[in-house]
C-alpha cells in the first residue's frame, strides 16, 4: 500500500509573496546544504507548458546525499548515490517527483497547491474518495513543532524572529488563528517502496525526511524573508541562476575527489550509476 501522508504548513505570508520567498529559499537552502560532494545538482530548469496548467517551470535536480541516508540503505547504495527529483512548477499548483535508477520501486509523488487561508481547506489538491480514506492529514507549525538540533538556528526561529521590512514575527502560541496575511501550503506525498521486508521501514524515512525537510525550509522562507521581499519574479530568477550555477561546481568539484578513494582504485561516478 503507498503511503500518504497531506502536510499543511502555514505562513504569515499571501501566496504572491510565497511565490517569491519559496524560489529564493530553495536556492540559498540547496547552496548551504551542498558540501563534500553531497547536495543539489541542477541539470535542467526551462520553461513548460501544460495544457490545463498552463505555462509553469520545469526543473530536473540531482540530490545527492550518500552519507545522509540510515545505515540500513547506505549498506545496499553505491558510494556515489543520488536521486533525482523531478519537478514542474504551475503556480499556485506542482507536481514534483523523486526517483532512484540504483533501487528502480522507489517513488514518490507530491502534489502541492497554495491558497490564502489557515489551512481549513478539507479536499484542496480533489483526492479521491479512496485517496482520502487512506490519507492523513499533518499540521505544521513552523513556530513551535521541534526541529532537528543540528538544523537550529535562533535568528532563523519564528519565534524570535521579527521582520524590519514587513513588521511581522515574532510568531506566538495560537498565531495562525489570528495572524493575517497567512497561506497555507498543502502538499500530498505518495510515498511507495515496494519491497518486502523493507516497504514500510523505507516509506515511513521518506516521509519523517520530508516532514523535516518542510518545517526547516518553511522557517528559513520566513526568517530570511527581509532578503527577498519586494522582489520581482525576474529579480529571483536571477539569483536562483546565480545561486545553482555556485551549488553546482560546488557538488560537481567535490564529486572530482572522491572518484578515486585513498587506495587509489576509482569508484562510479554520478554517470556511470544511471
Amino acid at each position: 500500500m503507498v503511503l500518504t501522508k497531506e502536510y499543511r504548513v502555514c505562513m504569515p505570508l499571501t501566496v504572491e509573496e510565497y511565490k517569491i520567498g519559496q524560489l529564493y529559499m530553495i536556492a540559498r537552502h540547496s547552496l548551504e546544504q551542498s558540501d563534500e560532494g553531497e547536495g543539489v545538482e541542477v541539470i535542467e530548469n526551462k520553461p513548460c507548458e501544460d495544457p490545463v496548467h498552463g505555462t509553469g517551470q520545469y526543473t530536473e535536480k540531482r540530490i545527492h546525499l550518500s552519507s545522509r541516508l540510515p545505515y540500513w540503505i547506505q549498506a545496499i547504495c553505491p558510494r556515489v548515490f543520488y536521486v533525482t527529483e523531478k519537478s514542474w512548477n504551475y503556480y499556485p499548483y506542482t507536481l514534483t517527483e523523486y526517483t532512484c535508477s540504483f533501487i528502480p520501486k522507489l517513488n514518490v509523488l507530491i502534489k502541492t497547491k497554495y491558497e490564502n487561508n489557515n489551512g481549513s481547506t478539507e479536499n484542496c489538491l480533489d483526492l479521491s474518495e479512496d485517496e482520502l480514506k487512506v490519507r492523513t492529514v499533518d499540521h505544521l507549525d513552523i513556530a513551535f513543532d521541534e526541529l532537528n538540533a543540528k538544523h537550529y538556528k535562533r535568528d532563523e526561529d519564528p519565534k524570535f524572529f521579527k521582520s524590519q521590512k514587513t513588521n511581522r514575527g515574532p510568531l506566538v502560541e495560537g498565531w495562525r488563528e489570528t495572524d493575517t496575511p497567512i497561506m497555507c501550503s498543502y502538499k500530498v506525498v505518495h510515498a511507495s517502496f515496494e519491497v518486502w521486508g523493507f516497504q514500510t521501514k523505507v516509506e515511513d524515512f521518506i516521509q519523517r525526511g520530508i516532514r523535516e525537510i518542510l518545517l526547516l525550509g518553511h522557517r528559513q522562507a520566513f526568517a530570511w524573508v527581509d532578503e527577498w521581499h519586494g522582489w520581482t519574479l525576474e529579480d529571483v530568477r536571477s539569483y536562483e541562476r546565480q545561486k545553482q550555477a555556485e551549488t553546482n561546481e560546488k557538488v560537481q568539484f567535490a564529486s572530482k575527489d572522491t572518484e578515486v578513494d585513498a587506495n587509489g582504485s576509482s569508484t562510479p561516478t554520478h554517470e556511470s550509476v544511471s
